[in-house]
């Protein structure tokens, strides 16, 4: 089935036929790009360039991780979620993922490893999230953006795992982010996690 998935297949590209800025704001940019579909037709795709992020997941040596409480605008609500925050220009995804550790939990990871990337809204923005796994974990002080609000919650990475199977986690970038970080720790964590 994988090599069906890896097929080479050119008949479903859409060719780019121009392309217009319409908004730049200060994290995103949004497109309006004019595209020659498959068929000869053409059509219209709007899109947000995004500069990639990071999520990470804190582990501490009992098999608890480090989750963060947030109030997102966008759909009014509260959600329980991993550490994240966008890349820098010019920065590293590895720099990031430490930097947003420490500025969201007040934890800096000693260890850290790539557990693997996802994009979360193909349908309309480039945007990468690069996952970590982080442990060996050392108190520090936090560096919070000033509009930024954040609550911590500690909770065994098996409840975690049980929270995105139960629907109480639902932000997407958390819910791949454990499972992917999971799957990682599986196979390579320095410290067994009875999940």
């Amino acid at each position: 089935m994988c090599s069906r998935l890896n097929r080479d297949r050119r008949e479903l590209v859409e060719q780019e036929l121009s392309s217009e800025s319409i908004y730049q704001g200060e994290l995103l940019r949004v497109y309006k790009d004019r595209v020659r579909l498959p068929d000869g037709e053409e059509s219209t795709r709007e899109w947000i360039r995004h500069p990639g992020a990071c999520a990470i997941v804190p582990v501490f040596p009992d098999g608890t991780i480090q989750l963060v409480r947030q109030y997102r605008y966008p759909v009014r609500q509260l959600f329980l979620e991993v550490p994240a925050g966008k890349i820098d220009p010019g920065e590293p995804p590895e720099k990031t993922a430490r930097r947003e550790t420490l500025e969201e939990t007040g934890w800096k990871p000693a260890s850290i490893a790539y557990a693997g990337h996802f994009y979360p809204v193909i349908g309309y923005s480039d945007e990468i999230i690069h996952t970590w796994v982080a442990w060996d974990l050392e108190k520090a002080e936090t560096g919070m953006d000033d509009d930024e609000f954040l609550e911590p919650e500690i909770l065994h990475f098996r409840e975690a795992i049980r929270g995105v199977a139960d629907g109480t986690i639902t932000d997407g970038k958390t819910i791949c982010a454990l499972q992917q970080a999971a799957n990682w720790w599986r196979s390579n964590g320095p410290f067994s996690i009875h999940f």
